[in-house]
C-alpha cells in the first residue's frame, strides 16, 4: 500500500474510533474526505479536510472536531507533528524515516508502484480515432488517438478491464464518394487518361494503389459499366484498403484497436431496430413532427412525421429524429444503436471526439443514459484541433493525401515518442501548437526532452559510479537530507496521480507530473555544478553514493512508469 492510501487508512480508523467513542454518529458518507499534499508545502507534507467535510453533518463545530481527529493521529509512530489551521483543515509533518520507507516501497514495487486497485471489475470501452475509412490518417487525427490510447493505459493501470474499439462508419454517401474515387483510379490504372480530378471525389495520390489492385483483380470487365453494376464491390474493396492504411499508420503511434465496429455490419445485423424497439417499449421514441431548423421561417419548412427520440427528458434542447424521410436511419439512430451495443459488453463508456462534434454530444449522452436506465457511466471527452507549425510558420499540405498532412510524414519526421508525448502536453479541449522545431528542441521548455533527459541522467550514474571506482552494495538512506527527501516526496504523489488522473479521465495530467518530477530532479542535479559535495557520485564517498543512486534510481522508476502510460519509451541516452 502507498503513503497517501495508508495514511486514507490510518483516517478511516481514527474516525471509526470517533464514531466508536460517540464523538461522529454513525453512517457519514466520507467520500469527499480528502489525503492531499498541502497547496503550501511550508504547512507540511500532507492535510485532510475530514473536519470541514464531517462537521456539519455531524452537527459539530469544525475546529473541535479537528482536534479530535489531530489527536488520533499524533499518535501514529509516523507522524511528527499535526497541526490545525484555519476554522478545520489538519495538516501533519511525517518522519524521515517514513519518506525513506517510501523511497524503498518505489524501489522494490518497481513496474508496479502506482498501480491501483480502483477499477477492479469495471470493464470500459474506449472508442477513438473512428475516421471515415476515406483515406490516410492526418494530424487532425493523430491527437485524439494519442489521447484515446494513453487513457486506455492509464485505465489498465489503475486496475480496469479496457476495451479499445474503432467504430467504421462505412454506412454514410462518403463511402459512395470513396468508391467512384477508386474507380476513377482503377480506370486510370488500366491506361485511361483521367485528366483533373472532378470536384466531390477525393484528389489524393493514395487511392492509385486502390485502383492498381482493382485493375489487377478485375482486369477491365467495370470499365464503361453503369454504377450498380460496380458501386458496392468497389466500396467494399476501398473501405478494406483505407483500413488496412489507418490501421498501418497507427501502428507508427503504437496504437492498436482490439475491435473494429462496422457501422454497415449494425445496420445489416438490425441493432437500430432493436435500439428502437427498446426505446418505443419505454415510451423514449415517439412519432412526432420533427421542429423547424433553428433560423427558418415556417414557410421555409415542410412539417414531417418522423420517430423521435424523447432527448429533452434527458436534458436536450429538443427531441431527435432517429430516420430520416426515406426511412433510412440518421446519423444520431444509428450512433444510438451502436452505444446500446457497446453498453451490452461494458460497465463504462468513453468516446474520444473532435471538437467539431460537440453538437452532438448532449443528445447520444442522453441516448446513452436512456438506452442504460442511468447505470452506464458515459463519458465523451472533446479533442482540440493541432495546429501544425515549422519555426511558427504554417505547415504546407501533403501531395500525397491531397489536402492535408499525413500523421505519418510527422511521426517519420519527428518520432513516435515526441508525437506522443506532445499531444499530451496541453488538456484534450485546449488548441495545441505542433513545432516541428520546437518538439525537437534540447530545452526546459520541451517538456518531452526535458523528462526523458532526466531519466538519461539517471541511466548516466551507474557509469559514472563505475568510473569512479564504486560498486553496488546496500544504500544507508538516513544519508539523504532534506533537499533529497523532498525529492522523494514529490515521487511518492505518482500513485495519487493515477488514481485522479484516471477517475477524471485526463491521461495528460500524466505528462504535467512528470514535467515537475523532472524539474525537481534537475534542481538537485544542478546543485552540483558549483557544490561537488552535492553530486550523485561523490568519489570519496561511497557510502553517500550509493544512497543518491538509490534516490536517482527511483525516480528513474517513476519515469518509466509514467512514460509508460503515456505510451512512450525511457531513453538511457540523449543524442
Amino acid at each position: 500500500m502507498t503513503l497517501y492510501a495508508r495514511f486514507a487508512a490510518h483516517l478511516d480508523a481514527v474516525l471509526d474510533q470517533l464514531v466508536a467513542d460517540g464523538v461522529l454518529p454513525e453512517g457519514l458518507e466520507r467520500r469527499n474526505v480528502t489525503v492531499e499534499p498541502p497547496r503550501d508545502p511550508s504547512h507540511g507534507d500532507l492535510a485532510t479536510n475530514a473536519a470541514m467535510v464531517l462537521a456539519k453533518p455531524a452537527r459539530t463545530n469544525p475546529r473541535a472536531l479537528a482536534e479530535a481527529i489531530a489527536a488520533g493521529l499524533e499518535k501514529l509512530d509516523e507522524v511528527a507533528s499535526v497541526a490545525v489551521a484555519g476554522p478545520g483543515f489538519i495538516n501533519l509533518t511525517l518522519t524521515d524515516a517514513t519518506w525513506r520507507e517510501e523511497l524503498r516501497a518505489i524501489t522494490d514495487d518497481g513496474d508496479e508502484y502506482g498501480k491501483s486497485a480502483m477499477g477492479k471489475d469495471v470493464t470500459v470501452n474506449i472508442e477513438y480515432v473512428s475516421a471515415n475509412p476515406t483515406g490516410p490518417m492526418h494530424m487532425g487525427h493523430c491527437r485524439g488517438a494519442v489521447v484515446g490510447d494513453a487513457l486506455a493505459n492509464l485505465l489498465e493501470f489503475a486496475g480496469h478491464k479496457v476495451v479499445r474499439e474503432y467504430y467504421v462508419n462505412d454506412a454514410g454517401g462518403q463511402v459512395d464518394v470513396l468508391a467512384r474515387s477508386a474507380h476513377l483510379r482503377y480506370r486510370e490504372a488500366l491506361g485511361e487518361d483521367i485528366g483533373s480530378i472532378p470536384e466531390g471525389l477525393y484528389p489524393g495520390d493514395y487511392l492509385k494503389p486502390v485502383g492498381q489492385h482493382l485493375a489487377d483483380e478485375y482486369g477491365d470487365q467495370y470499365v464503361g459499366k453503369p454504377e450498380g453494376e460496380w458501386l458496392a464491390l468497389f466500396r467494399a474493396e476501398a473501405v478494406a484498403a483505407m483500413l488496412k492504411m489507418i490501421k498501418s499508420d497507427l501502428a507508427l503511434l503504437g496504437i492498436h484497436h482490439e475491435i473494429f465496429a462496422s457501422e454497415a455490419e449494425l445496420q445489416k445485423a438490425g441493432k437500430p431496430e432493436a435500439a428502437e424497439k427498446w426505446l418505443r417499449e419505454h415510451d423514449l421514441v415517439y412519432d412526432g413532427l420533427l421542429e423547424a431548423p433553428k433560423g427558418e421561417t415556417p414557410e421555409d419548412w415542410e412539417p414531417v412525421e418522423l420517430p423521435l427520440f424523447r432527448s429533452t427528458k434527458f436534458g436536450d434542447d429538443q427531441d431527435r429524429p432517429i430516420k430520416k424521410s426515406d426511412g433510412s436511419w440518421t446519423y444520431f439512430g444509428a450512433d444510438l444503436a451502436y452505444h446500446y451495443q457497446k453498453a451490452q459488453e461494458a460497465d463504462q463508456l468513453i468516446d474520444i471526439w473532435g471538437a467539431d462534434h460537440a453538437g452532438t454530444v448532449k443528445r447520444i449522452v442522453a441516448a446513452v443514459a436512456a438506452l442504460t436506465e442511468g447505470k452506464t457511466r458515459f463519458d465523451v471527452k472533446l479533442i482540440q484541433m493541432v495546429r501544425l507549425l515549422r519555426g511558427g510558420e504554417p505547415v504546407k499540405m501533403s501531395k500525397r493525401a491531397g489536402n492535408f498532412v499525413t500523421l505519418a510524414d510527422v511521426v517519420n519526421e519527428v518520432g513516435k515518442d515526441v508525437v506522443r508525448f506532445t499531444m499530451l502536453t496541453r488538456k484534450a479541449d485546449a488548441q495545441m501548437d505542433f513545432d516541428f522545431a520546437k518538439v525537437v528542441e534540447a530545452s526546459k521548455d520541451n517538456p518531452v526532452f526535458y523528462v526523458q533527459y532526466a531519466h538519461a541522467r539517471v541511466a548516466s550514474l551507474k557509469r559514472k559510479a563505475a568510473e569512479a571506482g564504486i560498486e553496488g552494495g546496500d544504500a544507508d538512506l538516513s544519508r539523504l537530507d532534506t533537499e533529497e527527501l523532498a525529492l522523494v516526496k514529490r515521487a511518492a504523489q505518482f500513485p495519487r496521480v493515477v488514481e485522479g488522473a484516471a477517475s477524471a479521465r485526463e491521461p495528460h495530467r500524466i505528462a504535467f507530473y512528470l514535467y515537475d518530477l523532472a524539474a525537481d530532479f534537475h534542481a538537485l542535479w544542478n546543485l552540483g555544478n558549483d557544490q561537488p559535495g552535492r553530486r550523485f557520485v561523490v568519489a570519496d564517498d561511497p557510502d553517500l553514493t550509493r544512497s543518491r543512486l538509490f534516490l536517482a534510481d527511483a525516480i528513474g522508476q517513476i519515469i518509466r512508469n509514467g512514460l509508460g502510460i503515456m505510451g512512450v519509451r525511457a531513453v538511457e541516452e540523449m543524442h
